[in-house]
């Protein structure tokens, strides 16, 4: 019996970490990302790199959706 593991990662959440390179050097070491899509964290442009990414290492792609609420990442607190 073949037994596979995803390992993911929510990504797209730090813009810095975008930005030098962080982000795209754990990919190798996944099978797939949750994109975060702009209510706690995130923006078009972050999304479209790190979409853009994972297609360059050949990865799943899902949707980090949340609340809007920046300040909390998402907490609503």
């Amino acid at each position: 019996m073949n037994k596979s593991v995803d390992l993911n990662c929510d990504m797209g959440e730090i813009p810095e970490h975008i930005a030098d390179g962080t982000q795209e050097s754990l990919m190798p070491s996944l099978t797939s990302v949750n994109v975060a899509c702009g209510g706690h964290a995130g923006d078009e442009a972050s999304m479209r790199t790190t979409i853009q990414q994972a297609i360059r290492w050949k990865l799943a792609v899902g949707a980090h959706p949340g609340y809007p609420d920046r300040a909390n990442f998402g907490g609503l607190n």
